[in-house]
């Protein structure tokens, strides 16, 4: 069992960047592991995947070119860069995990088994 806890979040002016962070209590090396986000009123959206065997990436086009997700498995924890932040990007931001026994694509709609609380992303127009 893996727990898992973001940070990184805050507030910033549209066309800003933040970097979110996710440790992970253990070794990283065999998941699939993903940001989400969900608004206010709207349903959860999976923003960025990366299956951690071998680095394949998967984004949402909403945030394509401008979100980059990354891992440091040397530290056992994935982050999320945010460039050229929209108003529509604010959100509660999750961090989430699942074992993966083969490389491949993480798709979003994957059951992820393990979340962290989520951190906070406001962008002011």
């Amino acid at each position: 069992q893996v727990q898992l806890r973001e940070s990184g979040g805050g507030s910033v002016q549209a066309g800003g960047s933040l970097r979110l962070s996710c440790a992970a209590s253990g070794y990283i090396d065999n998941y699939c592991m993903g940001w989400f986000r969900q608004a206010p009123g709207k349903e959860r959206e999976g923003v960025a995947t990366v299956n951690t065997r071998d680095g394949l990436t998967h984004y949402a086009r909403s945030v394509e070119g401008r979100f980059t997700i990354s891992q440091d498995n040397a530290k056992n924890t994935l982050y999320l860069l945010m460039n050229s932040l929209k108003p529509e990007d604010t959100a509660m931001y999750y961090c989430a995990a699942d074992h993966v026994f083969t490389g491949g694509v993480c798709q979003p709609n994957l059951g992820y088994g393990y979340w962290g609380q989520g951190t906070q992303v406001t962008v002011s127009s």
